[in-house]
């Protein structure tokens, strides 16, 4: 099996990427509104993936937050909040906010596991920081640490009661991060003490199934190289500090933080320590160049990607007790 996360070109496979997924066997795959037209059509591409591979544990996986962070939209499926209207309910009530984001996030479960997506990358246990770039801004839980990592725990849960695995992102912090990794490298300068902020939220959820790594480099720790592509990072801090021993992703190496080509980038990834690449954007040429230059999954990842996507079986609920729970504790906030 290929350690990496593949992207699809459109709604549904071509000939040259069906041929090539069997071969190269990858660890699961990314879908992105360009995948996504409605139910039927979403439910059959899983489904043919599925066939690719002859399991129906499979990680195909979605970035689905809510607020601006939304690859499937209406008018085919409802819109969801964004993680600051339930860090604004905590200022009210928090134990009103753990209710109101775990209905939500099992709303948004059931949504993902009806087309047949396993994996969602949420929640951030980003600590939004004041001054920092708005790339995290309202998609964050808060901007105190304990807040953001109850918030998180009951996302996590939430998606597990529709049987929908979640992923903790973006170790170990990316709510300082003066620019966004989309386009240039964030450099952040605060110390290790500093730090222990952000990482705070992480350690409490070190339990989580799946984590996404942060293309940010964190001078206190490694002063060349960013949290994805940095060895010390990734045993020293994540493995070691926060002590997560899940399986570890890295955000997607198609983003202009890093340096040189993608291949280049995937095998430096591996080398640093990190489980499985993500690849978006659905490049055949990366992708293959990706398959060829990695090592086969080892045991030990093969083990930690089972547990990943030994996801419970979905308990029943009522979407509409579950909005109207959801909905009627996020006017506290709006009443405030």
């Amino acid at each position: 099996m290929t350690p990496a996360i593949f992207g699809i070109a459109g709604l549904s496979l071509s000939e040259e990427e069906r041929a090539f997924f069997k071969e190269a066997d990858p660890a699961g795959y990314i879908l992105f509104g360009r995948n996504v037209e409605n139910r039927e059509q979403l439910r059959a591409l899983t489904d043919e993936l599925r066939s690719i591979h002859g399991r129906e544990r499979l990680l195909i996986s979605i970035d689905q937050e809510g607020g601006r962070v939304a690859r499937m939209k209406p008018p085919v499926w409802d819109a969801y909040p964004p993680g600051w209207a339930f860090a604004e309910l905590w200022q009210q009530a928090p134990a009103s906010a753990i209710e109101a984001v775990r209905a939500n996030s099992q709303l948004l479960g059931m949504d993902l596991a009806e087309v047949g997506i396993s994996v969602d990358y949420t929640p951030l246990l980003d600590v939004r920081e004041a001054g920092a770039h708005d790339v995290i801004g309202d998609r964050a839980l808060g901007d105190e640490p304990k807040q953001v990592a109850a918030l998180g725990r009951a996302v996590l849960d939430g998606l597990s009661r529709a049987g929908v695995t979640g992923c903790i992102k973006h170790m170990p912090g990316h709510g300082r991060a003066s620019a966004d990794s989309h386009k240039e490298l964030p450099v952040v300068s605060a110390s290790a003490e500093e730090l222990e902020r952000d990482i705070a939220p992480f350690r409490t959820l070190n339990d989580a199934p799946i984590a996404m790594s942060a293309h940010i480099l964190f001078k206190a720790w490694d002063k060349d190289n960013p949290a994805t592509l940095s060895k010390r990072i990734v045993k020293d801090i994540i493995r070691g500090e926060i002590g997560f021993s899940g399986l570890l992703l890295t955000d997607d190496i198609d983003m202009e933080a890093l340096d040189g080509t993608i291949p280049e980038r995937a095998e430096a990834a591996i080398a640093a320590g990190c489980d499985v690449v993500l690849n978006c954007w659905a490049k055949m040429d990366d992708q293959v160049g990706i398959a060829e230059r990695l090592p086969a999954m080892g045991v030990e990842v093969a083990k930690r990607l089972e547990a990943a996507l030994a996801y419970p079986k979905p308990q029943p609920a009522d979407r509409a007790e579950l909005l109207a729970t959801r909905d009627g504790l996020l006017k506290i906030a709006s009443a405030a």
